[in-house]
């Protein structure tokens, strides 16, 4: 069986680990993390992740904007992305979804029930 690869993404240590130890529940999960958009970029390309977590607000290059870049790399362009973020109201997730977000995950979010939200997200994302 091969793993399910998944790049999280995020500016804050604290938050990275988190996401691993969460996603780490699931056996099913491969994680790799990275600390910004731009290595997130190469990464992406590099690694091929079956999904992208992203956190919106990071220095430098922010959520948004690495998206963007995603998008426009044929490598990239066509990996799932939610956006992880505290802005959560309702016109910002149908911002980001206009974006090209598959959908958002809001923080702060659960780190035992984490690795079943993004189980949850690959299941509805396989049956668009």
């Amino acid at each position: 069986m091969s793993l399910i690869r998944i790049l999280h993404v995020d500016d804050e240590p604290d938050i990275r680990e988190v996401v691993d130890i969460s996603l780490a529940l699931n056996p099913e999960f491969e994680l790799q993390a990275c600390a910004s958009g731009e290595e997130a970029i190469t990464a992406a390309a590099e690694w091929s992740p079956i999904l992208i977590l992203l956190d919106v607000m990071m220095p430098g290059m922010d959520g948004p904007t690495t998206l963007a870049h995603l998008r426009n790399n044929p490598k990239t362009s066509d990996i799932p992305v939610l956006f992880m973020t505290a802005r959560a109201q309702t016109c910002e997730l149908e911002h980001f979804c206009s974006l090209g977000a598959q959908g958002v995950i809001s923080k702060p979010f659960d780190p035992m029930t984490l690795a079943g939200v993004v189980r949850d997200h690959l299941q509805t994302l396989r049956r668009i």
